[in-house]
């Protein structure tokens, strides 16, 4: 990881912010590299919970770093999949969400192209109501490319990520809730983020982690896959400590203390 990403790492939480306030973060090489560093780091980290992620300055990501546009890519094979499934650009947006715990955005400013792209792949988008958002790509006579069309598929009817696509236009924070990019509105994105990230940092981390499992793979199962995985997920917590301990708590009235 370089210094394009930092993290604040606190009781369970992962506080991780685009650090290139300067240039609103837009990415370039360095960016890139630094996101794909954070994501390696926040795999091994001992004691996740959930993470937030957001954007230094005034903004969340302003997309393609127009400067460095005729470097990036540059000599890379779009078509070699070096991250499973996926080649680094669409890793640095879909890796957020193949970690194994919640991630939620706190999203100002603006979020145009990758950095639009990048904002789907938390789990939960807190958003600004006077955010700028575009799928921008169109602009440069490109298409989104950073696993945004897997992604999009989920969250807003197709006709309208089609013109959306497009189009390139730009759309508020508003908007974004109506077309499902945005979970919620906040004044204070960021603040409403980390207290539901503190929020489900003191439930189960085990059925958390169950849970994300079982909705990232929802979208490409079909219903008998998903009954068997919902009495899979559930056979493996149910009994277990951590489970032990979320009914005692309750009964009790205290506050849990689970293990990791």
């Amino acid at each position: 990881m370089n210094d394009r990403v930092t993290i604040r790492f606190e009781d369970g939480i992962a506080d991780v912010r685009l650090n290139r306030p300067d240039k609103m973060n837009a990415l370039d090489p360095a960016m890139i590299a630094g996101i794909e560093g954070a994501l390696a780091a926040l795999r091994g980290m001992a004691g996740l919970r959930a993470v937030v992620l957001s954007g230094e300055g005034r903004a969340f990501c302003a997309g393609l770093d127009m400067a460095s546009f005729a470097t990036v890519g540059e000599g890379t094979d779009l078509m070699a999949r070096s991250h499973g499934v996926a080649n680094l650009y669409q890793h640095v947006a879909l890796g957020w969400r193949e970690l194994p715990v919640p991630v939620v955005a706190a999203v100002h400013g603006v979020a145009f192209g990758g950095g639009f792209q990048i904002m789907l792949g938390a789990d939960i988008r807190i958003t600004a109501p006077d955010t700028r958002l575009s799928i921008m790509e169109i602009r440069w006579g490109l298409v989104p490319d950073m696993s945004g069309v897997a992604l999009m598929r989920g969250l807003a009817r197709d006709d309208v990520v089609r013109e959306l696509t497009y189009s390139g236009r730009q759309f508020d924070g508003g908007a974004a809730l109506g077309y499902g990019f945005a979970t919620r509105l906040s004044v204070d994105p960021h603040g409403e983020a980390l207290a539901l990230a503190r929020e489900i940092a003191s439930k189960s981390p085990d059925a958390v982690r169950a849970a994300k499992r079982l909705y990232n793979g929802a979208a490409d199962l079909d219903q008998n896959a998903i009954l068997l995985a919902e009495s899979a997920e559930q056979a493996a917590v149910l009994r277990q400590p951590n489970q032990i301990e979320a009914v005692m708590a309750n009964m009790e009235k205290r506050a849990p203390s689970f293990r990791d």
